[in-house]
Parts: structure tokens; C-alpha cells; sequence
């Protein structure tokens, strides 16, 4: 069954006219997946900082930042962004994210896969991600699709707040 899950879902490209589509999923999952991780003033700050749908739109528009989403009977299920990354040779897969009702079904994986082909297109030797440290989840899946913890950091975001994290990186 898992395979066929897999299989009837597609990744397509996200358009600006998905942005606030995208903006509202995130909103789902996040108020969903960080509830016991990180406070609700900062899951809000951080929605409003990365997912407010002009700023979707103003990403696309640039065209420095890829954004997927990934179709499941024409609902958008799950989102994915990768950009060049402040290291040479780097991609950074800055979010990724399949709603809590599809998990579990290689969708991420899949998202993962497509974001390391653009690196290797790209000329990039390393697809790396940021993720909290008190995402144990997100970690051991992670570390399930060759993932490894390369550093540890606490940087401030404003309003505030932190991002405790891991810094991951996979060989692509």
C-alpha cells in the first residue's frame, strides 16, 4: 500500500497562484506538529515570518528559492523549498513539510529525493537542512534518509524568540 500511496501523488512546482494554499497548510501543520515543541507565540511569529502568502509569491517571483507542492487528488498535501546555501557546494532544504493525515507514506522522502536532484543539478555536493532540537521526528526521519547532525546552533529569529537546531547535511 505504501507504494501506491506513494505513487499517486505528484510534485510539481508551485506557482504564486499556490501561496495561500501553502500559507494555510503550513498553518495546519504547524499549529499541529510544533504544539508541544516551541510556544504558540513563536509558532505564530514564525508563520507570519516565512509563510504570509506575498512573501510565498515575492520568493517565487526572484526565483533564487524553488518551491514544490505535492498533489494528492488535487489538494496540495505537502510543500518543499531549497536554495542555494551559504557554503559552497550546498543546497539548503529550507522547509518541508506533508500534512500530519499523509505522513508515513514516503512523501517526504520523495520531496527529500527531488530537492537533492536539483542540488546534484545544480553542481551542489551537499543538500543540508535546519531542524529543531526537540523535533525527534522530524530528526529520526531525517537520519533515515542519510541525514547526519553536523552542528549544533541557537540563533535568534526577533519578536524574541530562537531557533535551537541542528544543522543536518546529506552527501547528494
Amino acid at each position: 500500500m505504501r507504494g501506491e500511496a506513494t505513487a499517486a501523488a505528484q510534485i510539481l512546482p508551485a506557482v504564486a497562484a499556490d501561496a495561500e494554499t501553502i500559507a494555510a497548510l503550513a498553518a495546519e501543520i504547524w499549529r499541529v506538529h510544533y504544539a508541544d515543541i516551541i510556544s504558540a507565540a513563536q509558532i505564530e511569529y514564525m508563520l507570519k515570518q516565512r509563510y504570509a502568502p506575498d512573501l510565498i509569491r515575492a520568493e517565487l517571483a526572484r526565483g533564487d528559492t524553488s518551491w514544490d507542492k505535492l498533489v494528492l487528488d488535487g489538494a496540495i498535501i505537502g510543500y518543499a523549498s531549497y536554495m542555494a546555501a551559504a557554503r559552497p557546494g550546498e543546497m539548503k532544504l529550507d522547509k518541508l513539510y506533508v500534512h500530519h493525515d499523509h505522513q508515513r507514506k514516503g512523501y517526504g522522502g520523495r520531496l527529500i529525493e527531488r530537492a537533492a536532484m536539483a542540488a546534484r543539478a545544480a553542481g551542489c555536493s551537499t543538500l543540508m537542512l535546519a531542524v529543531n532540537k526537540a523535533n525527534a521526528k522530524a530528526i529520526a526521519a531525517y537520519k533515515k534518509y542519510g541525514f547526519r547532525i553536523r552542528d549544533s546552533v541557537v540563533q535568534p529569529i526577533g519578536g524574541g524568540f530562537v531557533m535551537d537546531d541542528y544543522f543536518m547535511v546529506k552527501d547528494v
